[in-house]
């Protein structure tokens, strides 16, 4: 297997000398199963599992492998095995909250190029639920373009376009019919050898049934939506690399029905920038846009300039965002008052044995 040919390029070759004087040798994260990862490098696919030492050293999920990643690896390919030792700087990362109480990242695809967010022209077409992703998007560091799929069940596709064209700010939008082959054809262009695309969308906007129109053949299995809310069962039950024939990475992810940011606000001044330049306009520099005169956000409010419920989903992601941050404080104050408190213990334990060395 040529590694060039899975998104192998100088940047991570400049990151693994140090690796290869440990006679390591690069591979790619290709699926991830709890303790146990398929990797693929220029042996072939390898089932493994990370070091003891990587495992004790890992301060979180997001430090453990995700599919997409480069990893150093001692490989046994007589057995068919290997052991993962270290992983590669990640070019680009899209990340989310893990689901429930935890403060935690879990990283859904590890160095892409660019991130297809999908969604359904039908019942599911929801523009707030893509300013979320838009805004995970941008915080990740890959290219995102829109997929609206369903183009066939849709009697005005330009009027939803045209819809996302005044929220999107330049991204690309790009309406195909996966059932229909529509439009897969240009999109299978668009990804090249060498790079990695990864699909993401809600259960049932149909990744599963586009990645099986760009390669050709029913790789992926395909369930059928409901017919009263256009949703759909997981199709996809893990995240994997998928080869596109001449070329081309795709992702293949589980559809997400609780998706939770991570990161900053930065990803949200992307999305919501006309917010941001409103607000620059206020009269008060802390104007909350609550009843303060001179207050340029409410101002577009009240003569249509700006959407009332794209201010209500924006106020929303910001206040879910910053409950973050202060999660992520605290968590992070807890870790150093552990590490302070380790140190004392160890100080304790030092000028105990010293004392006994010198009888007293």
């Amino acid at each position: 297997m040529n590694l060039s040919d899975i998104g192998w390029n100088d940047y991570f070759e400049s990151l693994f000398h140090k690796y290869r004087e440990k006679d390591l040798v690069p591979f790619r994260v290709s699926q991830e199963h709890k303790s146990r990862y398929v990797i693929l490098g220029e042996a072939g696919e390898l089932s493994a599992e990370i070091s003891g030492k990587f495992r004790h050293e890992a301060l979180g999920k997001s430090d453990f492998p995700a599919v997409g990643d480069w990893v150093a690896v001692s490989p046994r390919p007589d057995e068919g095995t290997g052991t993962i030792h270290a992983i590669l700087p990640r070019k680009s990362a899209f990340s989310r909250k893990v689901a429930g109480n935890e403060t935690e990242a879990q990283v859904v695809a590890a160095n892409i190029d660019t991130v297809f967010l999908v969604s359904g022209l039908d019942n599911e077409f929801n523009p707030r639920r893509i300013e979320r992703y838009l805004t995970l998007a941008w915080e990740c560091g890959a290219s995102p373009v829109i997929l609206l799929n369903k183009s066939d069940l849709c009697e005005d596709v330009e009027a939803k376009v045209s819809e996302l064209d005044s929220i999107s700010f330049g991204i690309p939008i790009v309406p195909i019919s996966a059932r229909n082959r529509t439009g897969l054809d240009d999109l299978r262009k668009s990804i090249g050898r060498g790079m990695t695309a990864a699909f993401l969308g809600s259960s049932g906007v149909g990744k599963s049934t586009i990645i099986n129109g760009l390669l050709g053949y029913e790789r992926q299995f395909v369930n059928e939506v409901r017919e009263d809310d256009s949703r759909g069962r997981h199709t996809t039950t893990y995240r994997e690399l998928i080869h596109l024939p001449g070329g081309g990475i795709l992702v293949d992810t589980p559809g997400m029905r609780e998706i939770q940011l991570w990161g900053d606000e930065s990803g949200l001044s992307h999305v919501f920038d006309d917010i941001e330049a409103f607000a620059s306009q206020c009269k008060y520099r802390d104007c909350s846009h609550n009843g303060e005169p001179g207050c340029a956000v409410e101002k577009a409010l009240e003569n249509g300039s700006l959407d009332k419920k794209r201010w209500s989903n924006y106020q929303k992601l910001q206040k879910e965002l910053r409950f973050l941050a202060v999660r992520q404080d605290k968590k992070e104050a807890r870790r150093q008052q552990r590490e302070w408190d380790k140190k004392i213990r160890q100080y304790h334990q030092q000028m105990k044995e010293l004392r006994k060395r010198r009888g007293y």
